[in-house]
């Protein structure tokens, strides 16, 4: 079980690690994406779960134009992003990019989606020089791009969702002959989702030639690209990797009932939407290894580091499809990160830590950009 917990902290200064009283942990939330919100609840738990004895946390707000602000704690317990950003100008402090580095030491990115989860914020990070949770910036966005990532999970050998690619400018010019090729390929129910989105946004169920139209544009409001994607049936899971020691490891799988058609917004976030186990109670556990399994041949697939939490599908005739890697992952109280990390005797205390300690231990191991 993964329940190892260090009460020592190695800080990086200058490229040497020393010893300092507290590290001074930014916890960088909110952003410009569709999942700012979400990034908000993430953000406020890891500030509450910080180990006080080491880590001195640093609530940093990003709003919507991009720019940064030091948050006193009465802001971070605001309700929405629009609350907090009402009262910036008054209460918090604006700072620049380049004096972000003089005010933190390690940054914990509780963004969430676009500029967040992509390898925006990752790489300015690596230019100032500044520690942060998760993977690098190839990773990042490859965790992002549903396209992409289909592509090199199946060249690793792994089974995904059968899918096609719908670009803005064709969609727009041959409408009727991309119908054609789409209902040529799929049959009826089927999916579209934006290319680069999070918490199912955008994402339609398809039923009829209508439901394809409105669901194509509805997608096109949030990314230039759509992701034609087959319906699956079957028991929805959700499986977070922790590396341990440089060791990924799978923690044990959630199992997911939705209340909806599909694993909607509000089934993910509205209480008593979505029914949850963990660890599966239908799912045998000769099946859960093997689902554990390809979980960690697409988290080493897609280059993930420290953490990550792979989503897919256990369908009715027994196939194992990965069907959305996530280089993150939300950190709210009731997540499938701390809800798998408690079967593991841990607690969100515990994990919070963990993850700081991680990264530092491969920043301080990299050649160049992580």
């Amino acid at each position: 079980m993964m329940n190892g917990y260090s009460r020592t902290v190695e800080l990086p200064f200058s490229g040497v690690f020393e010893m300092r009283k507290r590290l001074r942990v930014g916890i960088i939330l909110g952003g410009l994406s569709s999942e700012r919100e979400v990034s908000l609840n993430s953000g406020r738990n890891v500030y509450d779960n910080l180990d006080n004895e080491l880590y001195e946390g640093i609530p940093v707000f990003m709003d919507i134009q991009a720019k940064l602000w030091i948050i006193p704690w009465q802001l971070v317990s605001q309700n929405t992003t629009v609350d907090i950003s009402e009262h910036l100008e008054k209460e918090a402090r604006r700072i620049s990019y380049e004096q972000l580095k003089q005010e933190i030491d390690f940054a914990f990115i509780s963004l969430h989606g676009k500029y967040g989860d992509d390898g925006c914020i990752q790489g300015l990070l690596e230019l100032l020089g500044i520690p942060y949770t998760g993977p690098g910036i190839l990773a990042s966005a490859l965790g992002m791009d549903k396209h992409i990532q289909q592509k090199i999970l199946r060249d690793a050998g792994l089974a995904v969702p059968e899918s096609l690619i719908v670009h803005e400018k064709d969609w727009r010019e041959n409408k009727n002959e991309i119908k054609k090729k789409i209902f040529n390929h799929f049959s009826l129910p089927f999916f579209t989702k934006p290319t680069r989105e999070g918490s199912s946004i955008g994402v339609t169920a398809v039923k009829d030639e209508d439901s394809l139209e409105m669901g194509i544009e509805e997608a096109l409001k949030w990314d230039n690209a759509v992701l034609i994607e087959e319906y699956l049936e079957g028991i929805e899971f959700s499986c977070i990797v922790l590396e341990e020691d440089g060791e990924a490891k799978p923690l044990d799988l959630t199992e997911i009932y939705p209340q909806s058609e599909y694993y909607t917004y509000d089934d993910k976030y509205m209480p008593g939407r979505c029914r949850k186990f963990t660890p599966p109670k239908n799912i045998p556990r000769e099946l859960v290894k093997k689902i554990q399994a390809e979980v960690l041949k697409a988290y080493h697939a897609l280059g993930f580091r420290s953490y990550g939490r792979i989503d897919g599908f256990l369908t009715k005739d027994g196939r194992i499809l990965i069907t959305d890697p996530n280089s993150s992952s939300g950190m709210a109280p009731s997540s499938f990160f701390f809800e798998q990390a408690a079967c593991a005797g841990m607690l969100p205390i515990m994990v919070i830590s963990k993850l700081i300690q991680n990264a530092i231990k491969i920043h301080n191991e990299k050649r160049g950009p992580l």
